[in-house]
């Protein structure tokens, strides 16, 4: 397993050991083995299908793995006795976050607040409302909200007990360039303070935020390692083909874009 140079020597946050998902005859993910070290941004890259999400569930507790173990700041976060604790250390923001459309976003952090029993309930959602620029709609209904908007006030809710971890699925997914870049910034300065697992299929992305890299694709690990390593001698997208076992056209005509690739 390669490690990235600068945090080789870090605390491990999250390990995966032999991790697998099966439904019926369908192997969603595939004895997954890796680690992420605090204080490092790691890309979970993958295209579309490859079973990012899944794993991601798993690594939060969401989902039980089928077999294999995972720990998460060193405590499996399937355990009953774990979760509470593990509650206040991780930040998790899914594909689809857990949003009240009908709720202003001060009343949907106040409502988290109670839920996870939160002492200076105030303070905290002064802190992630400045964290994630929502202040000029914190009292405007959710619905009402760009979808840009309402993937910050997302991940103001994972912010809220103030997480050592943050793992975050597609964050920018649907938005559009410049909220994609609002996101990525932010990331890029939750990066400095906290260990971050993001999960994207968007090639630039990675380039744009991560330090490190796990590639999965159907399901199984195909590689684990830097962003310069992943690079190799070529650039970000032809190794991605690579890894992917689909060759690479030069001429850009096969009608993909590393946006959506």
């Amino acid at each position: 397993m390669s490690e990235t140079p600068a945090f080789a020597g870090a605390p491990v946050t999250i390990r995966a050991k032999g991790v697998s998902k099966v439904y019926g005859d369908f192997v969603a993910v595939d004895n997954l083995s890796f680690s992420v070290r605090k204080g490092s941004v790691t890309a979970f890259l993958g295209p579309n299908g490859a079973g990012k999400s899944t794993t991601m569930k798993m690594l939060t507790g969401y989902l039980a793995p089928t077999s294999g173990e995972v720990e998460l700041l060193g405590k499996d976060p399937g355990d009953e006795g774990s979760r509470i604790e593990l509650a206040r250390r991780l930040g998790y923001l899914p594909e689809s976050g857990p949003l009240y459309l009908d709720m202003t976003p001060n009343e949907l952090l106040e409502f988290f607040s109670a839920v996870r029993k939160l002492g200076e309930v105030r303070k905290a959602i002064d802190r992630v409302v400045e964290q994630c620029a929502i202040g000029e709609v914190l009292h405007k209904p959710i619905g009402k909200l760009s979808k840009g908007f309402r993937q910050r006030v997302g991940m103001a809710q994972a912010l809220l007990s103030d997480p050592d971890v943050l793992i975050l699925d597609e964050p920018t997914s649907g938005l559009d360039p410049l909220q994609i870049r609002e996101v990525r910034k932010l990331i890029r300065e939750l990066g400095q303070q906290k260990t971050i697992l993001l999960s994207t299929h968007i090639l630039q992305e990675v380039e744009a935020v991560a330090d490190a890299v796990l590639m999965i694709f159907e399901g199984k690990l195909v590689f684990d390692g830097s962003l310069e390593q992943m690079r190799g001698e070529g650039d970000l997208e032809r190794r991605f083909y690579e890894l992917a076992g689909v060759d690479f056209d030069d001429d850009g005509d096969d009608g993909d874009d590393k946006e959506t690739n």
